[in-house]
Order: structure tokens, then C-alpha cells, then sequence
């Protein structure tokens, strides 16, 4: 049995102030809705310096001191995706929209009146319990069941 696979590395932020999470209105089809801001790691990239990359590129923000809380993943062809989790209320600048989508100051009491993505329930679980540190998708006979740990 091969000790490797095929594995895309990607990063999300929950950045925070106040009573506030800092959420994109997702465009793209394949995870539509309000939810966190994030993108791939690039070759060679540490993933920390990817979480800081990608948040300066799709909100604005200077993201100082990321903290990982945890990890998503699910199968893709021939391997894995891993979402690194990060959490942040340490950052400067204005907060802009990128093609990914328009960003937006969501109270979190009125989180779930937002169209939010199908998982984002689950993420932000795993994101702020500090006894959870994962979210897996595990796939059996093409039904998808999330498993937290």
C-alpha cells in the first residue's frame, strides 16, 4: 500500500472583532453562500504564510499571528483535500471584496439568517470548540457524513 497520495492544501480564517465574523458571499458554484475567506497553499509556501497571503488578497486585511484551531478534509480523486483552520481577531486595514466575493461584518447573533454555505455549521464548531480539532467527510456508497473529532 503507497505511504503517499495526491493532497491539495488549502487555508480558511475566521476572523473576528467585537461580536462580529468577517464572512464572503461566496460566488463560485461548487461552495456558494456566505462563509469563511481562504484559498490554496502555493508550492512552497509555508501555511502560515498562505492564511496571511490569502486574507490580504480576498478581504484587505493584514492578518498578524493566525492561531490554527483545526483541519477539514474530505476525499478528492486519488487523494485527500486538508483545509487548515485558522482563527485571527489581530489585524489591520480596511476590509475590501475580491472576485471570490464580497465581503461582509456578520453579528453573530443574526449568523444563521445569512445563506450560509451547507458545512458552515459544522466548521465553525470544530473552529471554536476547543475539544474538536477536526472535520472530516467520510464517504460511503456516495453518501457524505461528516465525522468531528
Amino acid at each position: 500500500m503507497a505511504r503517499t497520495e495526491k493532497v491539495e492544501l488549502t487555508v480558511l480564517c475566521l476572523i473576528h472583532r467585537d461580536n462580529k465574523y468577517l464572512l464572503q458571499d461566496r460566488v463560485k458554484e461548487d461552495w456558494k453562500g456566505y462563509t469563511l475567506p481562504g484559498g490554496h497553499v502555493e508550492k512552497g509556501e509555508s501555511i502560515v504564510d498562505a492564511v496571511i497571503r490569502e486574507m490580504k488578497e480576498e478581504t484587505g486585511l493584514t492578518v498578524f499571528h493566525p492561531k490554527l484551531c483545526g483541519v477539514k478534509q474530505f476525499p478528492i480523486e486519488d487523494g485527500r483535500y486538508i483545509v487548515f483552520l485558522f482563527t485571527s481577531d489581530n489585524f489591520e486595514g480596511e476590509v475590501v471584496s475580491s472576485d471570490e466575493g464580497s465581503m461582509h461584518w456578520v453579528n453573530k447573533e443574526e449568523l444563521y439568517k445569512e445563506d450560509l454555505v451547507s458545512d458552515f455549521t459544522e466548521l465553525l464548531q470544530v473552529m471554536l470548540d476547543e475539544k474538536l480539532t477536526e472535520f472530516q467527510y467520510v464517504v460511503t456508497d456516495d453518501n457524505w457524513k461528516v465525522v468531528l473529532k
